[in-house]
């Protein structure tokens, strides 16, 4: 899961203008969807009459059908602002289903011609957006309409919050959270102890040891989200190689797992591994049982996620643990981005399905999903930010990661970056079992680095996958 995926001031997150790379079509025939039909067609679904209350022409007695990504961050949110959409078009009734595996769920409704009007594409096991970019809506009509409180949308919006769901000047995705990827911590369990966060993975090995004299490990990891530490691996390569690292990733070149930066950050967990610092069966256990051990049992010290966590956790997350986030490692003091260079960007990408039975109303529940009370609501409850400007506190609603997400982004000022190669291609599943295999111990440097390399050579020769040039 990336959910993905989030409190901070204003100044400060205009610099994510900067996490997202340009992108430019390459030439190459146009994918086919991974679940069949490629003919997009025309909207479908009922018309009304269009209006400044009504931007869509959402038609009245219609029914609106999304599906959420049932994450870290739930569905209420969505059901939050199904209720006011209720309340703006009485007649209209929506609904909103949860689901865990989009991909295998939604995609026999794809097949089917009958996709649900608003999907959030998230999770280890969303569609890959390559797959169904050709039948999905343009969205621009969406940041251009008014929202509930008669603003443009486009304007309540921080910047560069639009590019990562962007395709070949399509915006595909509408990517609805603000998220802070870091590794975290108790920051009361550490002060007890006397620690500090590793800002190399040399350091990272040391504070292994000093947790194993407490009887406890660096890391843990579950199942569905061994992901997370490829994420991390990829964050602490960049900012040891720099931004050669990003883009051979990006543009899926050959050889782009064995660039020395990103072999050392492997060589340095590999250490890691062998040292027995990763908590045992993680390739056996559930995740969130996983991300328990280390915030309410505080097995291990440490963990990398994106700023969904401290929600996904909240009921598992023992009293006064002062969840704070760090900087990942890098390699060496010498990296070519400093260590507070950041991984940050907007995620949680919602899309309309062309070929939905009611594509208006997908749009109008985005549309209520981006009014400054619904968007507030999500801060609020979820203790973590929208892309909606101004919804969120200067005391990140008490909570310590969202003050430590700001004190990042603060740190790292314009040095924030991010990719979207593994979500746009959908790698993710493939990749999951090279890392389950690798923090198992069960696999090496070069394994791993022939497997990562199999699965991103695999979608590079495919002709038939519409590729992105990242610049």
């Amino acid at each position: 899961m990336d959910s993905t995926p989030r409190h901070l001031h204003r100044r400060q997150l205009l610099r994510l203008a900067l996490t997202a790379a340009a992108l430019t079509p390459v030439a190459g025939g146009l994918a086919s969807c991974a679940a069949g039909g490629g003919d997009t067609g025309a909207s479908a679904g009922p018309t009304g009459a269009v209006s400044s209350t009504n931007p869509f022409g959402l038609a009245d007695s219609s029914t609106v059908d999304a599906v959420i990504f049932n994450g870290g961050y739930g569905i209420d949110y969505v059901k939050y602002a199904a209720d006011k959409l209720k309340a703006v078009h009485p007649t209209v009734t929506p609904t909103v289903a949860p689901s865990t595996n989009i991909a295998q769920e939604l995609q026999p409704r794809f097949v089917g011609g009958n996709p649900p009007d608003l999907i959030d594409n998230s999770g280890a096991n969303a569609i890959g957006i390559s797959t169904i970019i050709d039948q999905l809506e343009d969205l621009s009509s969406v940041i251009d309409a008014p929202n509930l409180e008669g603003a443009k949308i486009r304007d309540t919006l921080y910047e560069g919050v639009l590019t990562p769901g962007t395709f070949d000047g399509k915006f595909a995705a509408l990517n609805y959270s603000l998220t802070v990827y870091a590794l975290w911590y108790s920051a009361s369990l550490f002060e007890a102890n006397g620690w500090e966060p590793p800002k190399t993975w040399d350091d990272a090995l040391a504070l292994g040891a000093k947790a194993k004299e407490k009887g406890k490990y660096l890391f843990t990891w579950g199942k569905e989200a061994a992901t997370y530490y490829q994420t991390m691996a990829i964050a602490s390569a960049i900012k040891e190689g720099g931004d050669d690292v990003r883009l051979s990733l990006e543009n899926l070149k050959p050889d782009c797992w064995s660039l020395p930066a990103v072999q050392a950050v492997f060589t340095a967990m590999k250490k890691v591994v062998d040292a027995g610092y990763f908590k045992p069966g993680g390739s056996g256990t559930q995740f969130t049982a996983a991300q328990a051990q280390w915030s309410n049992d505080e097995d291990a010290i440490l963990y990398p996620s994106g700023s969904w966590i401290e929600n996904e956790m909240k009921k598992q997350t023992k009293t006064g643990f002062k969840m704070t986030g760090a900087a990942e490692p890098t390699v060496t003091s010498g990296s070519t981005l400093p260590y507070e260079a950041l991984h940050s960007t907007a995620g949680e990408p919602f899309v309309v399905p062309t070929k939905a039975k009611n594509p208006a109303g997908g749009k109008e529940l985005l549309r209520v999903m981006l009014s400054k009370d619904a968007a507030t609501n999500f801060a609020k409850t979820l203790l973590a930010p929208s892309i909606v400007k101004g919804t969120v506190p200067a005391d990140g609603f008490g909570s310590t990661a969202l003050v430590s997400q700001t004190t990042l982004l603060e740190a790292a000022g314009s040095n924030i970056f991010s990719w979207q190669f593994v979500d746009y291609y959908g790698m993710n599943t493939d990749q999951l079992v090279v890392w389950n295999s690798f923090l198992d111990g069960k696999s090496d440097v070069a394994t791993l680095t022939k497997s990562l390399q199999q699965i991103t050579d695999k979608v590079a020769k495919d002709d038939s996958v519409k590729k992105i040039e990242v610049k």
